[in-house]
């Protein structure tokens, strides 16, 4: 019996031992945290790490030939964007947020053939990060630019009556992309709308005249504007005019006066001579015309005629001052005096005294108004700057945005 006793007890007190054993490998868990739940039910593991914000940038770091069209894209997963710089050559590049600041879009165009940086920060309850990229743009296979804007003289006053008038450097395929690009401000604000004369020329009229005494600025921001496959605008333009006092002159080839006002005021009366009107073009143009240019001389032609032919005539005439495409000036004819106030006798030109003559060639501004009435030709809108001739209705029609 006590053998069999001695034997019995062994191996129970082994079995005890394999039992603490277990028990205790069960309570340790693999490492969980006292926090968190076990498989079991009771104390578990620990949670993990709050991740870090996830940045992402598009186009993706690297790429190459990018379409300035493309708008720049920067998201966030698990926080919030806290800056995002984007720019080319120093030149930043503007941008939105969303509401909750989880993504930033560019605004307008990116410049063609530019290398761009974009470096973004965001934060979130993992802590902070940041991400870099860069990419480059495409470079157009054909370029737009501006040729010419007028009025673009530095320091030049202009009259109330000037149009912006902006030539391109090719044919504008794309008008209405080009169009939105194209915008004026002025200090004293009035409606207008831009007509395309041609697919290289656009002009801005406004509804009535310019309100006198102010500045109006000009800008195309033309740079990255698609206008057609690989036809891209390349750089932006400004400018700005200074509209000087509302100089009108009216002149009646019936009376044969030429009233100019200053701001309304009358600062002088001329007693003029006009076409004679024996031929059409020999016939001064009723309707709103504008000064253009001048010049001290200014050598004349008879329209469509060479020399031997009836009525062919060349003077060289003093203090002209352009106010038409087909030969219309303000000038001094002292040969005509005797007829100044009393008849018409002019080729079509508004011919006046000599000293009256300089007077209004020193004062005048291109763009300065010129009504004329009395004769039974009509200034078409597209001579010279005719273009007031034009209602306003029908002039906007013109533009790419109409309608």
């Amino acid at each position: 019996m006590r053998d069999f006793r001695q034997r019995l007890r062994t191996p129970i007190a082994g079995l005890a031992v394999v039992t603490a054993c277990l028990l205790t490998a069960s309570c340790s868990g693999g490492g969980a945290s006292p926090s968190g739940p076990g498989a079991d039910g009771g104390a578990g593991t620990s949670a993990p790490a709050t991740p870090l914000p996830q940045i992402k940038i598009s186009p993706v770091k690297g790429a190459s030939k990018v379409r300035p069209e493309k708008s720049v894209v920067v998201t966030v997963g698990d926080g919030e964007l806290e800056e995002v710089t984007v720019e080319a050559g120093g030149k930043p590049l503007k941008g939105e947020f969303d509401a909750g600041r989880t993504k930033w879009v560019s605004k307008g165009p990116l410049k063609p053939s530019a290398t761009y940086t974009v470096s973004a920060k965001a934060t979130g309850q993992g802590g902070p990060a940041t991400a870099t990229s860069s990419f480059t743009t495409l470079k157009p296979a054909q370029e737009l630019r501006i040729a010419d804007i007028t009025p673009n003289v530095k320091g030049e006053t202009v009259g109330v009556g000037m149009p912006i008038m902006v030539r391109f450097s090719r044919p504008v395929a794309d008008k209405k992309a080009v169009e939105r690009a194209l915008k004026v401000t002025a200090e004293k604000p009035v409606s207008g709308a831009w007509r395309w004369i041609d697919d290289s020329l656009v002009i801005y009229r406004t509804v009535k005249y310019w309100p006198a005494h102010q500045k109006v600025r000009f800008t195309a921001a033309l740079e990255g504007v698609r206008d057609g496959k690989d036809v891209y605008g390349v750089r932006n333009y400004a400018t700005t005019m200074k509209v000087g006092a509302a100089w009108i002159s009216s002149v009646s080839t019936r009376s044969h006066q030429m009233i100019v006002r200053k701001d309304g005021k009358i600062v002088q009366r001329m007693a003029i001579s006009a076409g004679k009107a024996t031929t059409r073009e020999y016939t001064t143009t009723n309707g709103v015309h504008l000064t253009m240019e001048r010049g001290n001389p200014v050598t004349m032609i008879s329209p469509g005629k060479k020399k031997g032919d009836p009525g062919y005539y060349k003077e060289v005439v003093d203090h002209a001052v352009r106010i038409s495409n087909s030969g219309e000036y303000v000038h001094s004819a002292p040969w005509s005096v005797g007829s100044q106030g009393r008849a018409n006798v002019s080729h079509g030109c508004v011919n006046a005294r000599p000293d009256q003559a300089k007077w209004f060639y020193d004062n005048f501004h291109r763009g300065d108004v010129v009504k004329i009435v009395g004769t039974t030709r009509t200034l078409e809108w597209n001579n010279g700057w005719g273009y007031w001739q034009l209602p306003f209705k029908q002039w906007k029609k013109g533009s790419a945005l109409a309608g």
